[in-house]
């Protein structure tokens, strides 16, 4: 007789998580489906192992960034998680401790967000010849880059690029061809970024130019590093410390090794890591205490998507306990 053919569905079940208000589906403010209602999480001890659970839920790959204070704007309904406390591993938010379903001491100006590698997929702008969060500024167009002419580009411009790249604030834009000439076309239309915008896509554009440009004129950008070595006379060597929120902070040295220091001489274009140095080897710094037990694989491209206990106000830390490393590089970023 003739065969039996089965049909075999598959059926996903209904998403319990999602990323709202962002450049894409793997960036936003941070909801929970419960009893049948989409609802925010509070910011409160949100942290990177948080992030990293709800970016591998989503198949956005790794985590870049956590962002509190309604970054992606507020929310409404209701606050579903306060005080998310993930180990990491967990295959779903709704998995991780925390406070109960609708307890909290929150309100909507608090909401959690997160930004995951995987809006890198669609990439509208590098920076080219330069260490990592500097160099040429180039734009994605028509499948082909674009080097940008320095008059068409302004402090709202870079602050954008630097976000959408995981780079810190802008710190200086450079004309002249500084990192180099570029080849190809030269971007034949106008930022006009706001500077809140998560990438220079989502910026509005003006094509009705009126001057010639040409590849000595093309745009650089430096970016601040969301790491830096600091309190040292040399490069590529001193004290740890991290930006987040907008502030600068240590890092513990609790459980800091060889393999979290590799991520960080690499990150800062330092080479090999040679040494770490704890109890505050290049003197104490100030501010916060970013991370403490730090937990790199050793392969990360940046320490933020490390595992820590990124707990501000549980780390039994003090400035005290600082760590320090020496990078084998004599280079670092400017």
């Amino acid at each position: 007789g003739a065969p039996i053919v089965f049909t075999l569905y598959i059926l996903s079940s209904t998403d319990s998580v999602r990323l709202v208000d962002g450049s894409s589906h793997c960036a936003g403010r941070v909801e929970v489906l419960h009893r049948g209602q989409w609802g925010s999480v509070c910011d409160d001890d949100w942290d990177m192992r948080d992030a990293a659970v709800v970016c591998r839920e989503l198949g956005c790959g790794e985590a870049v960034d956590v962002l509190g204070n309604s970054h992606f704007g507020p929310g409404s309904g209701p606050i579903w998680m306060d005080d998310v406390d993930c180990s990491g591993s967990e295959s779903t938010l709704k998995n991780c401790r925390s406070a109960g379903w609708g307890k909290h001491n929150c309100n909507q100006t608090k909401n959690a967000g997160v930004i995951c590698s995987g809006k890198l997929q669609y990439i509208w702008v590098r920076l080219v010849g330069g260490p990592r969060c500097s160099g040429r500024v180039e734009v994605l167009h028509e499948n082909t880059w674009a080097t940008v002419c320095v008059e068409d580009f302004d402090q709202q411009d870079a602050e954008v690029v630097c976000r959408e790249l995981g780079c810190g604030p802008s710190m200086e834009v450079l004309g002249a061809a500084a990192f180099g000439r570029g080849e190809g076309q030269v971007w034949t239309e106008e930022l006009q970024c706001r500077g809140n915008e998560s990438q220079i896509n989502l910026c509005p554009k003006s094509s009705t130019l009126t001057h010639d440009c040409s590849h000595d004129n093309d745009v650089g950008l430096l970016c601040a590093d969301m790491v830096r070595l600091a309190n040292s006379s040399r490069p590529c060597t001193g004290r740890v410390e991290i930006l987040h929120q907008g502030q600068w902070g240590t890092v513990c040295d609790d459980d800091w090794d060889m393999r979290d220091a590799a991520v960080v001489c690499r990150e800062l274009g330092c080479g090999e890591a040679v040494d770490v140095m704890g109890k505050a080897h290049f003197g104490p710094g100030s501010g916060p205490i970013w991370m403490n037990k730090v937990a790199c694989s050793g392969s990360e491209s940046t320490l933020k998507n490390c595992g820590s206990s990124r707990r501000v106000i549980k780390h039994d830390c003090s400035h005290d306990s600082d760590v320090g490393l020496v990078c084998a590089g004599k280079n670092c970023v400017f």
